[in-house]
């Protein structure tokens, strides 16, 4: 583990270890982004906003902890991208039109709904994305951010950037708890992408210096990380034909 990796696990470590000592989560959270107590209140302060009110293409992570947000995103009539889990589909997008759901909208914004009514898309098929909704372990007031460590939030707008639906247009949004909101610094490499607005369930704080890489960063990945999301495999593939 580099240097980087071990100052973000540092951090990672204390922030879930902060949230349960303080009763901000369920028990079991530890390792996970976190499903905050007060989620709600934050999807209805996201909703306030004017970003979110003008916006018309959403892309969310399927973390229970953006629940609250997807199935707000649906009732007010938004065009939805869900992340398939894991990105484990070579459409690795679910699309979810409140038009067309077969499911009430606070089942299909979950995985097991999504799963059931939405249809997998690529990136050849969706729309330029508004507001991008990132599950964060923690961030900083500058926008920095880190996930737990799997990296798909990174891949998943490093893929949307390179086919051009994420662009300077597009508003990258922290849905947290005031306690993953750290003072200190958070440790960036090339494949970090930084947030716009970080949202908890009292207040909205807006970040300077966007920080956004211009696509996939292959010598950060490995071989199995590759292998094991067949959107990458197939790119890969191309990649070594030319």
């Amino acid at each position: 583990m580099s240097n980087i990796d071990q100052a973000k696990e540092a951090v990672r470590d204390q922030v879930w270890r902060l949230l349960e000592r303080e009763g901000a989560v369920p028990e079991g959270s530890y390792g996970k982004i976190p499903g905050i107590y007060g989620a709600e209140a934050t999807a209805e302060r996201l909703a306030e906003l004017d970003v979110w009110k003008q916006a018309r293409t959403i892309k969310a992570n399927p973390d229970w902890a953006q629940l609250p947000i997807r199935t707000r995103a649906l009732q007010d009539g938004k065009l939805l991208y869900m992340a398939v889990p894991r990105m484990a589909s070579l459409q690795p997008f679910y699309l979810l039109d409140p038009e067309t759901l077969e499911l009430p909208v606070e089942q299909a914004a979950e995985k097991k709904g999504a799963a059931q009514v939405a249809r997998r898309v690529g990136v050849e098929d969706m729309r330029p994305i508004d507001v991008v909704i990132c599950g964060s372990v923690a961030v900083n007031r500058s926008g920095a951010r880190i996930g737990k460590g799997a990296g798909y939030s990174d891949l998943e707008v490093a893929l949307l950037i390179e086919a051009g639906l994420v662009t300077d247009e597009t508003v990258v949004v922290a849905p947290v708890h005031q306690l993953q909101v750290v003072d200190g610094e958070i440790p960036e490499t090339e494949h970090d992408f930084s947030v716009d607005l970080i949202v908890t369930p009292s207040e909205v704080i807006q970040c300077p210096g966007r920080r956004r890489p211009r696509g996939l960063v292959w010598n950060d990945l490995t071989a199995e990380k590759v292998a094991a999301i067949p959107v990458l495999a197939a790119q890969a593939k191309g990649r070594s034909a030319e």
